[in-house]
């Protein structure tokens, strides 16, 4: 006897209520093994593959790839065989509305009762006979026609979420790429260069032709996943925190001695030393004496809360969007640590691969706009913090020195500038001019935070 087991989809970050389908890694009739791979899924944070809580046969997929679901419904089914075996206790139903109180694991949720709800069948695509918990697996009564041969199984193509989601964008079958890297899996290089040879097979057809309306102008992208989630944070956090932005052009010569200093010693040679490293450790110096720039204000409680340890976000442009995942506990960290924990943070971002967990409970932000060649902006504060700093490109500037007698002489210097948004409520005037001119002392001077 077959028993049907409905995998709900979980919530695989705090507080998030959706995912997108991305791909489907088993099909209708596929064995599935217990923590087998089964789907990758796209949160307004991250994309994720979930595995299986269930052995069995896949019996229903409930979403197609693209389509979005709400957390807490059914997402699989899975047929397991029970005949002759003990009876196992099945984890208690979970009703949708009572979502919040589960723990967030992939695993472990138990059909809901009354969720069985069927996939809606494509037209053209005949229904099929599915056991059911109560339908055992028998012959049919009638003599059954003759069985087809089985299609044969087909491998998976091996390849990170990041480069499969590439080649979605960009329309390539990632199954026909060839593979280049290692453990010939399918890299980002192999589906541009399949892209490219698509391009170059095509002809493009002329201006004017059915295919190409002149009047097709205009392009319309579906607003979901990361991009969602941006969205709705900022324009939150833009009319519910009352921003302020103060600017400070700041000469950081003697940081880009240190950095040169720092980068030559042995315990650094294998890490990437940059001055945004220099940066990260000033703020978290200056924050000891603006405690009120590292807090968040609680509406419900009417209350503000200080924290007492630094998650220090860093801004991150990804193919999926901009992403803000943090450093836990930034201001307990050495120097090499943080030189550590931000080259651990720019790769994960980079492969796509960073977790809804490491973006969660920032205290502060970072964005460095000066990699774009950009020398400052008006940063929009991350929900749930009091403060973000944009850090613009160092360029070599004419500079007025003066040096111990007071003679002023104009000489070339690294400058940077530096804009602070802060929220109103949590932080004055004072103390957003007080950080701000902390952080610039340092960076003009580091010696003082030997003081």
């Amino acid at each position: 006897m077959s028993k049907e087991q409905v995998f709900l989809l979980p919530d695989v970050g705090e507080g998030l209520t959706e995912a997108e389908i991305l791909q489907w890694a088993v099909q209708v009739g596929d064995s599935v093994e217990i923590n087998q791979v089964i789907v990758e899924v796209e949160t307004a944070k991250a994309a994720v593959e979930l595995p299986s809580p269930y052995a069995g046969v896949v019996g229903t997929l409930h979403a197609k790839e693209g389509e979005t679901l709400p957390v807490g419904k059914p997402l699989i089914t899975v047929l397991s065989d029970v005949s002759g075996t003990p009876d196992v206790t099945e984890p208690p139903a979970t009703d949708a509305a009572s979502a919040p109180d589960r723990e967030a694991l992939l695993v472990g949720y138990g059909p809901q009762e009354g969720s069985g709800r069927r996939r809606r069948r494509r037209p053209g695509v005949p229904p099929t006979n599915q056991p059911t918990a109560s339908t055992p697996l028998q012959a049919p009564a009638v003599a059954p026609a003759p069985e087809a041969a089985p299609a044969p199984a087909t491998e998976r193509t091996a390849a990170k979420p990041p480069v499969r989601k590439l080649a979605k964008d960009l329309g390539v079958d990632i199954t026909v790429v060839t593979p280049t890297g290692p453990g010939a899996t399918v890299t980002r290089d192999d589906v541009r260069r399949a892209a490219e040879a698509e391009l170059v097979a095509a002809e493009p057809p002329k201006l004017g032709t059915p295919e190409t309306p002149v009047t097709a102008a205009e392009t319309r992208i579906p607003i979901r996943g990361v991009r969602k989630h941006t969205a709705a944070a900022m324009v939150a956090s833009a009319f519910t925190a009352p921003h302020v932005t103060e600017f400070m052009t700041v000469d950081v010569t003697a940081t880009m001695r240190l950095r040169d200093t720092v980068a030559a010693r042995r315990e650094f040679r294998e890490l990437r030393v940059t001055p945004l490293l220099f940066v990260a450790r000033a703020l978290l110096l200056a924050l000891r004496n603006t405690p009120e720039a590292n807090a968040s204000w609680d509406e419900p409680a009417q209350e503000i809360v200080l924290k007492h340890y630094v998650n220090l976000g860093i801004a991150a442009a990804t193919g999926r969007g901009l992403i803000v995942p943090n450093i836990k506990h930034a201001d307990r960290m050495s120097l090499r640590e943080l030189a550590e924990a931000l080259a651990a943070l720019t790769s994960t971002a980079r492969d796509g691969r960073t977790t809804p967990q490491s973006m969660m409970d920032g205290t502060i932000t970072i964005t460095n706009v000066g990699v774009f060649g950009v020398d400052t902006g008006t940063p929009i504060l991350n929900p749930g913090e009091a403060a973000i700093l944009a850090v613009g490109a160092i360029r070599r500037t004419p500079w007025v020195v003066t040096d111990a007698s007071g003679t002023e002489t104009i000489q070339p210097r690294w400058v940077t500038q530096l804009a602070l948004s802060f929220d109103h409520r949590l932080v004055d005037g004072q103390q957003g001019s007080q950080l701000l001119a902390d952080l610039g002392a340092f960076l003009h001077d580091p010696g003082l935070a030997m003081l």
